[in-house]
C-alpha cells in the first residue's frame, strides 16, 4: 500500500513542481536510502535487478531513493534531472505472469537511471515492461507479486502510468494523487497497442465507446474501500491548498492522521470517514515505512534538497539530502534485523516507543523536533549558497564537500535525538 501525490508548477506557491510519496510496506521491513552515481557501460553489459538480469544501457544518471533492504529498485526516488517516480501496488483481473520479471520498484529505479524527463522515463519503463514483464516477489522475500501503478514527475509535467502484466496506459496530470487501485478511466492519453483489443477479446470491455481502463481491468475481487478512501483523502487535502502548495504542506499531508494524535484513533474501521488518512498504521494492510518530498526545480545548476524521513513520518522528521553530495553511511545501512547504526532502525525504534493512544505524548514528540528542525533550517540556506558559489566557479568537488559535511552533521544529530527520545519514551 502506498500513496503518491504531485503538484505541477502552476499548482504550487512558488512555481516549483512538487512530488511526494509515503511508502507503505510491512511494519518491520527496513528501507534504507541509497545513492548511485551516473555511470557509463561497455556494449554488451548486463544489469542484475531484483529477480532477473537485463541488458544495461550505455549511460545511466545519478539517482537516490528509498529501497527495501532486499530489493534492487526503489519505492520512490529522484535523479539528477529532477525526475521523481514512485510506484503503487495495484490489482488487475489479469493473473500475474508466473515467470519472474521486473518488479515495480525495479521499474522506478530504471526509469530514473535512464530518463531525462518524465515522458522519457515513462517510455523507458513502458518498453521494459513490454519486453521483460512484471513478476516475482514484491511484498517481501518469497511473498506474492503484484501489478504496478506509477506517478512520474519532472519540473514541467507529471504522468500517471498504470499497468496490467505487459499492458499499460498513461495520462498527464497537474494536481493529483494515486493509491492502490486502477484509477485511469477513459481519460488515458497513451497506452500499449493491445490495451483495448485484449480487453475486448477477453470480454472485459464490450461497450462501443473508448476503453475505460479501470472498468475493464480492475480486479473486482479485491476490495477497494481502503485505497479509494485514501485517494479521496489525498485529493481533498491537495484541493484544500490548491495554488498554495509548498514543501511543508506536502510533508504535513504525508503525516496526516486527521485531527489530533500521531496514530490512528482506536475503534475506527473502513466504514468511518476518519479512518482514511495518509500516514498508515494498519498492519497487515500496510504501514508507512519511508517518505519523500521532492521539490523539482527548473534550474538544476544549483544544489537542491530532497526531503526524506524514515519509518512513519508522523513520529519522524523530514531532513534534506542532496545528489551533489555524498549521503551519510547511516542512511544506506540496514537489513532484516535491528541495527543501532542504521538511520531507518533508529527511527523505527522511536516509532515503536511512541506507539499508544496518548495524544499528549504524540504532541510532545512532534514538539521535540522543532528546535532541531529550526537549527538545521538556519544552516541549510547558507550551506546551499556556498555550494552554489562553488558550482558557479567550476569547483564541483568543493560543493560536494560542503553538502556532504552538512548532511553528515544534520543526520547524525537527528539520529542521536531519535535514540534519546526512544529511550525517554520506553
Amino acid at each position: 500500500m502506498c500513496d503518491c501525490l504531485v503538484a505541477t508548477a502552476p499548482e504550487t506557491r512558488d512555481g516549483t513542481a512538487l512530488f511526494a510519496k509515503n511508502s507503505d510496506r510491512h511494519a518491520h521491513e527496513c528501507q534504507p536510502f541509497l545513492q548511485s552515481p551516473g555511470s557509463f557501460y561497455a556494449s554488451g553489459s548486463t544489469l542484475r535487478c531484483t529477480h532477473i538480469e537485463i541488458p544495461q544501457v550505455g549511460e545511466t544518471y545519478a539517482v537516490m531513493g528509498h529501497s527495501p533492504w532486499w530489493v534492487w529498485g526503489f519505492e520512490h526516488g529522484v535523479n539528477e534531472h529532477a525526475v521523481a517516480i514512485g510506484n503503487e501496488s495495484i490489482f488487475s483481473r489479469e493473473p500475474l505472469e508466473e515467470q519472474p520479471g521486473l518488479i515495480g520498484m525495479d521499474l522506478v529505479r530504471l526509469g530514473l537511471e535512464r530518463g531525462r524527463n518524465a515522458r522519457e522515463a515513462l517510455e523507458v519503463m513502458a518498453t521494459l515492461l513490454e519486453t521483460h514483464g512484471q513478476g516475482g516477489a514484491g511484498f517481501g522475500p518469497g511473498e506474492a507479486g503484484y501489478h504496478n501503478g506509477f506517478l512520474i514527475a519532472d519540473p514541467e509535467e507529471a504522468w500517471i502510468l498504470q499497468t496490467s502484466n505487459r499492458r499499460w496506459a498513461a495520462r498527464r496530470v497537474q494536481r493529483d494523487a494515486v493509491s492502490n487501485h486502477l484509477s485511469l478511466a477513459a481519460d488515458w492519453e497513451i497506452g500499449s497497442r493491445d490495451l483495448e483489443s485484449f480487453a475486448r477479446a477477453i470480454g472485459w470491455w464490450n461497450h462501443p465507446g473508448r476503453l475505460d481502463v479501470s472498468a475493464a481491468y480492475r480486479n473486482p475481487g479485491v476490495p477497494g474501500r481502503i485505497s479509494e478512501g485514501r485517494l479521496h483523502r489525498a485529493r481533498t487535502l491537495l484541493d484544500r491548498h490548491a495554488g498554495r502548495l509548498d514543501r511543508t504542506t506536502m510533508q504535513a499531508i504525508l503525516c496526516d492522521h486527521g485531527p489530533g494524535g500521531a496514530g490512528r484513533r482506536p475503534g475506527l474501521g473502513p466504514e468511518d470517514e476518519a479512518y482514511f488518512t495518509l500516514c498508515m498504521h494498519s498492519e497487515p494492510i500496510g504501514t508507512t515505512t519511508a517518505s519523500l518530498v521532492a521539490p523539482l526545480p527548473a534550474d538544476r545548476r544549483l544544489p537542491w534538497p530532497v526531503w526524506i524521513s524514515f519509518a512513519a513520518p508522523c513520529t519522524s522528521v523530514f531532513l534534506p539530502v542532496y545528489l551533489d553530495g555524498v549521503i551519510p553511511a547511516e542512511l544506506a545501512r540496514g537489513g532484516a534485523e535491528p541495527d543501532a547504526d542504521s538511520a531507518w532502525w533508529s527511527f523505527k525504534m522511536l516509532q515503536d516507543a511512541a506507539a499508544g493512544e496518548d495524544p499528549l505524548r504524540a504532541a510532545a514528540l512532534r514538539e521535540s523536533w522543532k528546535t532541531l528542525e529550526a537549527r538545521i533550517e538556519s544552516e541549510r540556506e547558507p550551506v546551499e549558497a556556498a555550494a552554489a558559489r562553488a558550482l558557479r566557479g567550476g569547483d564541483a568537488g568543493a560543493a560536494s564537500e560542503l553538502l556532504t559535511a552538512f548532511m553528515t552533521r544534520t543526520w547524525r544529530d537527528a539520529i542521536a535525538h531519535a535514540r534519546d527520545l526512544a529511550s525517554q519514551l520506553a
